[in-house]
């Protein structure tokens, strides 16, 4: 199994249920930004003793990329970029994560990808990550975090930033 680490997250709470896995000979589904364009938009939550704030853009370019910044007494714990793409007809998940000094945690090529496994009534179920729309003013982000026997799934609760 993947190790799967912590990304662009609000507020934590343990949960069950909510993510689902891919399984070896899957196909993505069709689908595209449009599908998942109510994500734009800037969202806060509380996440580890701290704030966590990310911005996403509205699809342009066949992406909508984001930033993430998670601030704990007052310093930068970490950043994250990232975007959801549209490649042959489906939607891909991609990001990379930074020290608060912007040194990256992955290798310069190297990526932590998260392909689309369906999308259904507002919400995006990626390998180990679903992304779903609450209401206009929020959405929760479902995400598999740890490894092998270790992993567990965590809830994030974003409200949107007016």
């Amino acid at each position: 199994m993947k190790t799967l680490i912590f990304f662009f997250l609000g507020l934590g709470i343990a949960t069950g249920q909510k993510t689902l896995q891919w399984v070896d000979g899957q196909t993505s589904p069709p689908a595209s930004l449009e599908n998942v364009k109510w994500i734009a938009g800037h969202w806060q939550g509380e996440a580890f003793g701290g704030i966590a704030e990310e911005i996403w853009s509205p699809p342009l370019g066949n992406s909508m990329m984001f930033v993430y910044k998670m601030v704990k007494d007052n310093k930068i714990s970490f950043y994250e970029v990232g975007h959801i793409q549209g490649i042959d007809n489906t939607l891909i998940l991609q990001l990379k994560h930074f020290h608060g000094n912007l040194h990256g945690w992955e290798e310069k090529e190297e990526t932590i990808d998260f392909k689309l496994i369906k999308i259904e009534n507002g919400v995006a179920f990626f390998d180990g990550f679903t992304i779903e729309k609450v209401n206009e003013n929020q959405m929760n982000m479902h995400v598999l975090i740890g490894e092998d026997e270790k992993v567990q799934e965590m809830t994030f609760a974003y409200k949107r930033v007016e």
